[in-house]
């Protein structure tokens, strides 16, 4: 193609042109807020910062393929032999990851459709039932109970002394196991918490009255009791 061609054709579609860079910026934002929301309200364990940073890319690449192949079918097809070709062996430890991946291509796929207006009213949608859920979640945290394993180790201080600790500080206390071997005595409790608070203070009592004592809280969501 001569270059006179290319300008030709570049002048020609131009109002297209600035209409993808227009829905590509738009793509850019709703993802990048998309990232922002997964990393600070999403429950998979994994990083989340570094996975929700990938949701602009795959939405921006999704968009582009789309651009370029929604008016020919040849590219259509030959898009298909591509991808029959490539293989994603990236391991989704989390079904909630699948979901926001899913919501990012669908962005990339409505932009690159030209669907803008009715992209961004379902973004809209779905981001507002993503908060509500994210909101209902952190009251029912809040609300509920944790069960923590508790294991403690010490030489100086006494199985009565201990309990009266925990038992002041924690709802439920049960002794699940006690060893004591060459004078170090080792106690696995079950307590039950309704705040992060309580774990503080009964820690800080527990060294009050030796600051040798060894702990670890082990900690497991359940409902409510």
């Amino acid at each position: 193609m001569r270059i006179e061609d290319f300008l030709n054709d570049f002048s020609t579609n131009l109002g297209n042109h600035q209409q993808f860079l227009l829905n590509a910026l738009l793509t850019a934002l709703l993802t990048y807020g998309l990232g922002v929301f997964y990393t600070k309200y999403g429950n998979a364990i994994a990083n989340r910062k570094s996975f929700g940073n990938n949701f602009m890319f795959l939405a921006l690449s999704t968009m582009l393929i789309i651009y370029i192949v929604k008016n020919s079918i040849a590219l259509s097809l030959g898009l298909v032999g591509a991808l029959s070709i490539v293989r994603f062996r990236a391991a989704i430890k989390e079904p909630e990851e699948l979901v926001y991946l899913f919501f990012a291509i669908a962005i990339g796929l409505g932009m690159g459709a030209n669907q803008a207006v009715i992209t961004l009213l379902a973004y809209i949608l779905i981001m507002s039932l993503l908060i509500i859920q994210a909101m209902l979640q952190r009251k029912n945290r809040m609300r509920s109970s944790e069960n923590m394993f508790l294991n403690i180790s010490t030489t100086t201080l006494k199985t009565h002394a201990i309990n009266e600790v925990l038992v002041a500080h924690f709802s439920s206390v049960q002794l699940k196991r006690m060893d004591q071997f060459d004078g170090k005595l080792d106690l696995s409790y079950l307590v039950v918490t309704d705040s992060v608070e309580q774990i503080i203070k009964a820690k800080d009592r527990l060294i009050e009255l030796s600051p040798e004592v060894n702990f670890s809280f082990l900690e497991h969501s359940s409902p409510a009791i």
